[in-house]
C-alpha cells in the first residue's frame, strides 16, 4: 500500500470512528438545545426566587402569571423546533435523493445528448442528399408544372422533409425510452433506500451473518476482582470527597466553582465515549447508544449552568473577593476586619 492508500485508510477509519453524519447532527442539535434550555431555566429560576421574596397576594399573582408565560414560551419553542426539524429532515431527504439518483440522471443526460447529436447528424445527411436532388428538381419542377404531374415537383424539398421527419420520430422514441428507464431506475433507488436506509447510530451496528453460539459465563464471586471500567466507584469516591471537603477559605471554594465546567465536561465526555463505543465496538442495540447520548446532552446542560456559577459567585461576594485579591495595606492589615 502506497502513501496515498495509507492516507485514505486513515481517513476512512476516522470517519467510521466519528459515527454517521445523521448521528453527529442529532447529537450536536440536542446538545445545543439542552444548553439553551438550561440557561433559560436558570434565568427563570432566578426570576422565580425574586418573586418568591414578595409576600402576599401580589407575589402569588405574579408567580402564577410568570408560570403561565413560561409554559406558553416553552410550547412555542417546542413547536418551532418541531417545524425546524421537519424542514431540515425534508432538506436532507431531498439531498439524499439527489445523490441516489445522480448516476441514473447522468446516464440519461448522456443518452439524450447522444440522441440529439444523432438527430442533427441525420439532418445534415438529409441536406447533403437533398441538395443534388434539389438541383435536378429545377428542371423536373418546370416539367411537372407544364404536364400537371405533382410527383415531379420539388423532389429535393420533399426528400429532405421526409428524412428529417423520420429522424425526428426516431429521436422521440429514443428519448421516451431513456426517460422511462430513468423513472424506473429512480423508483428502484427510492425503494432500495426505504428498505435498507436507517438513520442515526443504527447505521453503525454490525451483526454476523449466522447465529453465534451462546457460551456459559462463569459466575464471579463477590470478593473477586473484576477488571474494567467501574464508573460507580469513581462517582462514590467523588461523593465521599465532597462529604469530607473542608476548604481553608472561601477563595478555595471559588476556585472549585470555576473548575466545575471543566470537571462536568469531562464527565459528559465519558458518556460521549461510551455512546460512540456502544455504537462501534460493543454488541449493543441502538437504544443503549441513544441513552448514553441523552445523558451526554443532560450533562452538557449542567455544564452551561456551571459556567454561570463563577460569575454569580463573584457577583454575590464581590466585596469579600476584593479583600483577598486587592487587600488594603497587605493581607495582615486586612485581617483586622475579620469577624
Amino acid at each position: 500500500m502506497g502513501r496515498a492508500g495509507q492516507v485514505k485508510a486513515l481517513r476512512a477509519a476516522q470517519r467510521a470512528a466519528a459515527g454517521s453524519r445523521a448521528g453527529q447532527r442529532a447529537q450536536t442539535t440536542n446538545a445545543r438545545r439542552a444548553v439553551a434550555d438550561a440557561r433559560r431555566n436558570a434565568k427563570a429560576q432566578a426570576g422565580h426566587s425574586k418573586l418568591g421574596k414578595r409576600a402576599g397576594l401580589t407575589g402569588r399573582l405574579l408567580g402564577g402569571a410568570a408560570r403561565k408565560a413560561r409554559a406558553a414560551r416553552d410550547g412555542a419553542i417546542a413547536k418551532q423546533r418541531a417545524k425546524r426539524d421537519t424542514k431540515n429532515g425534508r432538506a436532507v431527504a431531498a439531498q439524499r435523493a439527489q445523490v441516489r439518483k445522480a448516476p441514473a440522471r447522468k446516464a440519461a443526460r448522456k443518452a439524450l445528448r447522444k440522441s440529439a447529436a444523432r438527430f442533427h447528424g441525420r439532418r445534415l445527411l438529409a441536406a447533403l442528399l437533398a441538395l443534388p436532388v434539389g438541383l435536378l428538381g429545377c428542371v423536373s419542377t418546370w416539367i411537372g408544372r407544364k404536364l400537371n404531374i405533382p410527383a415531379l415537383m420539388h423532389p429535393g424539398r420533399r426528400l429532405y422533409r421526409r428524412m428529417v421527419q423520420t429522424a425526428g420520430e426516431q429521436r422521440a422514441e429514443r428519448d421516451e425510452t431513456t426517460r422511462k428507464t430513468l423513472y424506473e431506475q429512480e423508483a428502484a433507488a427510492d425503494a432500495e433506500a426505504e428498505q435498507d436506509g436507517t438513520d442515526g447510530l443504527g447505521q453503525q451496528v454490525e451483526r454476523p451473518a449466522v447465529d453465534v453460539p451462546t457460551c456459559t459465563i462463569p459466575e464471579v464471586s463477590e470478593g473477586e476482582h473484576v477488571s474494567g471500567f467501574r464508573f460507580e466507584e469513581a462517582a462514590e469516591e467523588m461523593e465521599q470527597a465532597a462529604n469530607s471537603y473542608e476548604p481553608e477559605n472561601a477563595m478555595e471554594i471559588l476556585a472549585m466553582v470555576e473548575g466545575l465546567p471543566a470537571a462536568l465536561t469531562s464527565v459528559a465526555n465519558v458518556m460521549k465515549i461510551l455512546a460512540e463505543r456502544s455504537d462501534n465496538e460493543f454488541p449493543l442495540e441502538k437504544e443503549v447508544a441513544d441513552g448514553f447520548n441523552d445523558i451526554f446532552g443532560a450533562l452538557m446542560s449542567a455544564v452551561a449552568v456551571a459556567e454561570d456559577m463563577g460569575p454569580l459567585f463573584r457577583q454575590a461576594h464581590e466585596q469579600d473577593i476584593a479583600r483577598h485579591e486587592d487587600p488594603r495595606n497587605g493581607h495582615d492589615a486586612e485581617k483586622g476586619w475579620n469577624v
